[in-house]
């Protein structure tokens, strides 16, 4: 049986076994205790996964096709071959326990499956996959870069994120039209913020809604609402240029603001 990729689902296997090799095993952190499989495919992940993880594998797909395929060649996962939407399931409901994500993610979705490790980061680990390449340096990049922003800032705020390895369109089928790349999260020992998050992400977002301006410009309308002058030290300086650091600083400047003068963040 041959499963066929399917564009609407952004489907590219991967076909060098020396590479979905380097991707299986470049999970590090031994904190975890179960390993999600996305979008699985033919397994070309899975058949080396197996053996390191055993019965702390599962395997996730929307594709029927890919299902059938999988319960047909790797029995031995037997119901942990899930079929359904990773984004719209709870991971809870799969394990309760620590894991690590892993998978050679659909590039239509990838964006998508980075939010969904921000908003289970209490249980995701770490994660590491392929992304299309736009979106891997964007998410590894540091400040002073222009592919730094939003997502960055978000994820790098609980994740030390590593950019490990670009792979070429000529290592799948079909070969995708756009370069690619490896990524590894591994989760920090940050445990909370002393804001609401909400709060934070408002923050980021205004910064970056803006970003070729300064950020005395672009948070022009949170400091009016606040009342607040920026700190003299960021007044020149534009998004990109902050850590995160300094974003949970300048944060924390207006959250204090806000409370102090009864506003709502809302």
């Amino acid at each position: 049986m041959k499963v066929r990729a399917k564009k609407h689902l952004g489907q590219h296997f991967l076909t060098n076994d020396k590479i979905a090799s380097d991707i299986a095993t470049s999970l590090q952190s031994k904190n975890f205790t179960k390993v999600l499989e996305i979008g699985p495919g033919t397994g070309v992940l899975t058949k080396v996964l197996m053996p390191i993880h055993g019965e702390n594998l599962t395997v996730i797909d929307i594709d029927t096709e890919s299902i059938v395929y999988l319960r047909k060649n790797f029995k031995a996962l037997g119901d942990r071959i899930i079929e359904g939407d990773f984004l719209h399931m709870r991971i809870s409901d799969i394990t309760e326990e620590k894991i690590a994500l892993i998978g050679n993610y659909p590039y239509n979705i990838s964006t998508q499956i980075m939010f969904k490790v921000f908003e289970n980061k209490d249980q995701i680990v770490e994660c590491s996959g392929m992304f299309q390449k736009e979106v891997a340096v964007r998410i590894a990049s540091k400040p002073g870069n222009k592919q730094y922003g939003l997502t960055s800032v978000l994820l790098q705020t609980w994740y030390d994120i590593e950019y490990l390895f670009s792979v070429g369109p000529e290592n799948f089928d079909p070969p995708p039209k756009v370069n690619s790349g490896v990524i590894r999260l591994t989760r920090n020992k940050r445990t909370e913020l002393p804001f609401p998050e909400k709060f934070y992400k408002r923050v980021v977002k205004t910064s970056f809604g803006q970003r070729r301006k300064t950020l005395r410009n672009s948070l022009k309308s949170m400091l009016n609402e606040f009342k607040v002058e920026l700190p003299e030290k960021y007044v020149g300086q534009r998004p990109e240029q902050l850590d995160v650091e300094q974003f949970l600083e300048i944060t924390q400047l207006l959250y204090d603001v806000s409370q102090s003068s009864n506003i709502t963040s809302e």
